[in-house]
């Protein structure tokens, strides 16, 4: 019997020591449509990798917000457009997941009129500071999960979305990343995958500057940083993905897919699953 929503993550609370508590209308159907009966062996992956543990640690909750809100306003236009651009392919009563959703900030700014929203991330302090101070629908679930393994049933979600450079900020193989995406969405769905415009250089750089200004990342290394590349003294990297390398990606994946700069800020990949 595949546990009730609840159920599942009084188990996570147990095993992780601060779950996250969710109420849902029809908790039964969604359990039974969208967890995979194994849950047990996806709750909270192990990784070592850099970046996962950097923003898990390091970047998380009240501090990762603090970003946000440093951001300027050619940055906060930025992340706004992104949004809008995820708002327009989604329809009423489809069901939604986020990749990498942090604290909620995105979901939270999402039309409420879905069946459901659900955001995974690997950060339980984002998760419960979300839960805590920013979700109020209930109609959103936060749920900690590794997003290179993820515990749902296949084809569960209509749209799935990892955009302001999570293809990059994960710290997964990309090809591991949509792959596990593709599994979990249904056919006829979209996929939708963002990261840095060339064109948006300058404007990223300086928005780091100010985070590190304000200690939430470690003085930036000028000396490495370029190429779209931001390395920080403290073992902080942000890197991105061309229009190019999503298009060879795609290709060797034998995906459809159309790509779009927007706002001279992003590069969005949709795929179609």
């Amino acid at each position: 019997m595949i546990p009730v929503v609840g159920e599942l993550l009084k188990e996570l609370e147990i095993r992780y020591q601060g779950g996250i508590e969710v109420t849902h209308p029809n908790r039964q159907k969604f359990s039974e449509s969208l967890f995979n009966p194994t849950f047990k062996s996806w709750l909270y992956g192990t990784s070592k990798n850099n970046m996962k543990t950097y923003y898990a640690d390091s970047l998380s909750a009240h501090r990762l917000k603090q970003c946000y809100d440093l951001a300027p306003p050619r940055v906060r236009q930025y992340l706004n457009e992104e949004i809008n651009f995820v708002r327009r392919r989604i329809q009423p009563g489809q069901r939604v997941l986020e990749l990498g959703c942090g604290y909620g900030r995105v979901l939270k700014a999402l039309s409420p009129e879905n069946e459901l929203l659900v955001g995974i991330d690997n950060s339980l302090s984002s998760l419960q500071f979300g839960k805590n101070e920013i979700i109020t629908s209930e109609r959103t679930l936060l749920l900690c999960m590794d997003a290179g393994k993820l515990g749902f049933q296949d084809h569960a979600f209509d749209v799935v979305f990892c955009i302001q450079n999570g293809i990059s900020a994960l710290g997964l193989e990309p090809e591991v990343l949509i792959q596990e995406a593709l599994r979990i969405t249904k056919p006829a769905g979209k996929i939708i995958l963002s990261s840095y415009s060339e064109k948006f250089w300058e404007e990223r750089l300086n928005w780091f500057r100010i985070q590190a200004e304000h200690e939430l990342i470690g003085e930036i290394d000028d000396n490495s940083t370029g190429d779209g590349i931001i390395i920080c003294k403290d073992g902080f990297k942000a890197t991105t993905f061309t229009r190019n390398q999503f298009a060879k990606l795609l290709s060797r994946l034998g995906n459809d897919c159309d790509i779009y700069e927007v706002d001279e800020s992003s590069i969005i990949c949709e795929i179609r699953a």
